[in-house]
């Protein structure tokens, strides 16, 4: 393919994706494909009064990173395009392995932009080696699902690759053609990663029997993709009335085949953010969630016991482990607007009105400070009522076990005046028109 036909290619694939004046971000590492994607869109970029900057990672892996930088820098300069560098530290990510923390803070750096979308230069040959990486790890059919020309909608912008359809011994010659440079990885060429193997082994054989295997496998990768959708398709229905924000009803579970009730676990877990556990290990986790007694403390961890499925009242809870913490926590309260509460990995929220919470008056004279319960706690939610334990309004208001001992708990010297989202002791209810504040907690505090 002669290099205008490749512009003319990528052209007609994203131009009606791309609106007028969109704002597009260049992932550019500096290597032959990057360079080659910002060198198609600076020349498309006109066409449409597109609006171009780009992005370059230092991840400080390599003895050269600064070098690559440096590059970058000098590229973007003759093109008159705007770049910013991030510098990112991959130390405390090691343990999850080099490409992945790679990768991770790549991610996290192009949803720091602002802008409408970021191009990245996959292309025909990362969708065939993604997905025999995945297969080989034994994924399911969201992992072998070929990665999209353009995403799905994020919180601050789309992703979009425009070289998903060419492949690497196209984009050479592109380079080739236009007497572009770029930069070498050193890491490429060791094929003790697991891609590189893929790349420079097994695929030039795959490629002397399979001279097509590009367009064969990239079409299961879109079946499989297929596939994903028709599955959460049908998840979606068995969790139209069985999903609740971060629950999930475990009755309708018990009533799915084991195929059925894994779809459901795996797309409650992937529409909260968690990741997935090994097919085993869901297979564990729905015979626990549904075959233990009605009051059994069901706890079950996955991902390293970074995340805990949990079951309370007939629902299933997903949740990121809860840190260890101190049992004699006490905060004083001044009047600010929000305080951090780390036994719930969390902040309390502190809003003043008039005529609805504690009484701001009734709270002055005393220290006013924020503690956890210690055993033993009453309180009278009602003037006319009786004095309560704190353990029975915990119970009766439902409050998730594994939260109870984390609660912050007001007081007005030593005196117990509310629990956050459970009951104001009677005497410190603010009357009508009276100054008031009203406690809650933010964040994670709701798993």
């Amino acid at each position: 393919m002669c290099e205008s036909a490749l512009l003319e290619r990528v052209a007609a694939g994203i131009t009606p994706l791309l609106p007028v004046n969109s704002a597009i971000l260049v992932g550019l590492s500096g290597g032959v494909d990057s360079v080659v994607l910002l060198h198609l869109l600076h020349r498309l970029a006109p066409r449409h009064s597109w609006q171009l900057f780009a992005l370059h990672v230092h991840h400080g892996i390599s003895p050269n990173a600064g070098l690559w930088a440096d590059f970058c820098v000098g590229l973007c300069e003759r093109l008159a395009i705007p770049l910013h560098i991030e510098h990112v530290d991959i130390t405390p990510l090691r343990a999850q392995g080099i490409e992945a923390a790679a990768r991770r803070l790549r991610h996290a750096a192009f949803a720091a932009q602002s802008c409408d979308f970021v191009a990245l230069a996959h292309h025909a040959d990362d969708q065939v080696e993604t997905l025999l990486l995945q297969l080989l790890r034994g994924a399911g059919v969201r992992g072998a699902s070929a990665m999209p020309l353009l995403s799905v909608q994020t919180s601050s912008h789309r992703q979009v690759r425009p070289l998903l359809h060419c492949s690497r011994q196209e984009i050479l010659a592109y380079a080739a053609a236009h007497e572009l440079q770029w930069i070498e990885d050193e890491s490429n060429a060791d094929d003790s990663y697991p891609r590189n193997f893929l790349r420079h082994r097994l695929l030039p054989v795959l490629g002397e029997k399979f001279p097509v295997y590009r367009d064969t496998l990239t079409r299961s990768a879109q079946h499989f993709g297929e596939a994903s959708e028709l599955l959460d398709e049908l998840a979606r229905i068995d969790a139209a009335a069985s999903i609740s924000g971060n629950t999930l009803l475990l009755a309708t579970l018990k009533t799915l085949s084991l195929s059925r009730a894994k779809n459901l676990l795996r797309y409650f877990l992937y529409q909260l953010g968690a990741p997935m556990p090994q097919t085993v290990q869901l297979i564990d986790m729905v015979n626990q969630l549904c075959v233990a007694r009605e009051d059994a403390a069901v706890c079950l961890r996955f991902a390293g016991g970074v995340w805990q499925l949990r079951r309370y009242q007939g629902r299933v809870y997903v949740l990121r482990a809860l840190d260890e913490f101190d049992r004699n926590l006490s905060v004083s309260w001044r009047g600010e607007a929000e305080l951090a509460w780390p036994a719930l990995d969390s902040s309390i929220e502190f809003r003043q009105g008039v005529g609805q919470g504690v009484s701001l008056a009734k709270l002055q004279g005393a220290d006013v400070s924020v503690r956890l319960r210690q055993g033993g706690e009453t309180l009278r939610p009602r003037a006319n009522g009786a004095t309560r334990t704190l353990k029975n309004l915990l119970q009766e208001h439902h409050v998730p076990p594994w939260q109870r001992d984390r609660l912050p708990l007001l007081y007005r010297g030593d005196v117990l005046v509310s629990v956050a989202g459970v009951a104001i002791a009677a005497e410190y209810q603010a009357e009508q028109g009276e100054a008031a504040v009203r406690m809650s907690l933010r964040g994670r505090a709701s798993g």
